[in-house]
């Protein structure tokens, strides 16, 4: 089936992964609440994440996410699901991305009404 975007979704290799961009994306809120809920729910696709920003807004923290590397995006149909690139992340970062979320704990909560792909 045809990609939803008429470029290539970008991902970085392991090996290019940067530290000061992860963070980065780290420090927006709802960013944070979207790699946590995805912690608890891989696999979301991005019509399960429900909040108070609009589609746009939303599409461009997920662009940030893919980017830094924290994420992997795949389309499905018409769907495309988010998944967290732990494995890469700790080949990189060994324990980063626990620490992340051991430290989110009291900052933010995972989406509750967010659906599965």
């Amino acid at each position: 089936m045809a990609s939803r975007t008429s470029s290539p979704l970008v991902h970085p290799d392991t090996d290019d992964l940067d530290l000061f961009k992860i963070m980065s994306a780290l420090t927006d809120e709802t960013r944070l609440t979207i790699v946590v809920t995805l912690s608890v729910s891989p696999g979301l696709a991005c019509s399960g994440f429900t909040q108070d920003v609009t589609a746009s807004v939303l599409t461009r923290h997920f662009r940030v996410l893919r980017e830094a590397g924290l994420i992997r995006q795949h389309d499905v149909g018409t769907r495309r699901i988010n998944t967290l690139r732990k494995e890469d992340l700790d080949q990189r970062f060994p324990g980063l991305l626990d620490l992340v979320l051991k430290e989110s704990v009291g900052r933010v909560e995972p989406y509750v009404n967010a659906e599965c792909a």
